[in-house]
């Protein structure tokens, strides 16, 4: 097992570096939706076509 992880440890370093960064990115998102902002980069406006009706009502402040 130590074998292992010492032939791989670069890997595993890195594929939690990247994992770390999804999961706050995703964390980011859900607050950002919960506090009413668009997380589709979109002004907010009524005819915001570019997120196909999916933005969250509210201001990107």
């Amino acid at each position: 097992m130590l074998e292992f992880i010492s032939q791989n440890l670069a890997t595993i370093v890195i594929s939690a570096v990247v994992f770390a960064v999804i999961v706050l990115d995703i964390v980011y998102l859900v607050r950002k939706k919960k506090q009413g902002k668009n997380i589709c980069g979109c002004s907010g406006c009524n005819g915001c076509s570019g997120c196909n009706g999916m933005c969250s009502k509210g201001s990107d402040k």
